[in-house]
């Protein structure tokens, strides 16, 4: 029980930050007399691109050692 309720506390606690911060605005749209009242929510829109590009990567040589043995 106690976890349920932290976990609506933490719910509520997010959705009142996203309002501050105004990524989130809920108006309502229509007065609530006999029908359920109607809501619109206006959110924040993000949008993603690529884009190509050169981009220089060193290169690595590796150089084995001739067939010599190790010191003993």
């Amino acid at each position: 029980m106690r976890t349920l309720l932290s976990l609506v506390a933490i719910v509520v606690l997010v959705v009142v930050g996203l309002m501050y911060f105004g990524i989130i605005n809920i108006d309502q749209t229509r007065p609530g007399v006999v029908q359920a009242p109607k809501f619109q929510a206006d959110v924040a829109k993000v949008t993603l691109g690529t884009e190509n590009k050169t981009v220089a990567v060193p290169t690595i040589n590796v150089e084995k050692p001739a067939n010599s043995q190790a010191p003993n």
